[in-house]
C-alpha cells in the first residue's frame, strides 16, 4: 500500500483518537477516585471513575468469558479492520466521512486496547440535563464513535438531498 496525503490523515486521525482517549484514561484513573462523582458544570456534567466489563451501557457485562472475548474483543477487531480496509481503498468517500470513520475506527480501538489490557473499559463522563438528556457514564473513545455516527448520518442524508436535485 502506497501510503498517500489521504491514507496519511487518516492514520493520524485514528493515532490522535486513541491518544487523546488513552491519556484522558491514564488522568481519570490516577486522579480520580473509583466510583466517585464530581460536578463539572453541577450536576449536568459530572466526572466518574467507573470500570465497565461490558460494551455500551454496560450491556454484555454478564456474558460468560468466552462469549466475551468473541463480542467484545474479537469481533470488533475484526469490523474495525474492515472498515479500515474500506476507507482506505474507496477513494470516492468524502472528507467528513473519512473523519467520521477515522473516528469510529480509533475509537473503537481504543476501547478494544483497554478490554484486552485491562479487562474492562474507564468511563469517567456524565451528562444529565434534568431529565430532558441524560447519558450513560462514557468515555472519549465512545465519545469519537458517537461523534463519527453523527457525522455519517448526516453526510449520508445530505448525499442522498444532492442526488435528488
Amino acid at each position: 500500500m502506497k501510503l498517500t496525503r489521504r491514507s496519511i490523515s487518516i492514520f493520524l486521525i485514528i493515532i490522535i483518537t486513541i491518544a487523546i482517549d488513552q491519556i484522558s484514561k491514564v488522568v481519570v484513573r490516577k486522579h480520580v477516585d473509583a466510583s466517585s462523582s464530581s460536578n463539572i458544570i453541577g450536576d449536568y456534567f459530572t466526572l466518574h471513575n467507573v470500570e465497565n466489563t461490558g460494551a455500551f451501557l454496560g450491556m454484555g457485562s454478564d456474558l460468560n468469558p468466552t462469549l466475551k472475548i468473541i463480542l467484545l474483543l474479537a469481533l470488533p477487531v475484526i469490523v474495525l479492520g474492515f472498515v479500515l480496509r474500506h476507507i482506505l481503498k474507496d477513494k470516492s468517500i468524502d472528507k467528513f466521512s473519512l473523519f467520521a470513520f477515522a473516528s469510529i475506527i480509533g475509537g473503537g480501538i481504543a476501547n478494544v486496547y483497554d478490554r484486552f489490557v485491562y479487562g474492562s473499559v474507564t468511563d469517567f463522563f456524565h451528562i444529565d440535563l434534568g431529565g430532558v438528556f441524560r447519558t450513560g457514564i462514557f468515555n472519549m473513545a465512545d465519545l469519537s464513535v458517537t461523534t463519527g455516527m453523527i457525522i455519517l448520518i448526516i453526510a449520508s442524508f445530505k448525499k442522498k438531498k444532492d442526488s435528488e436535485v
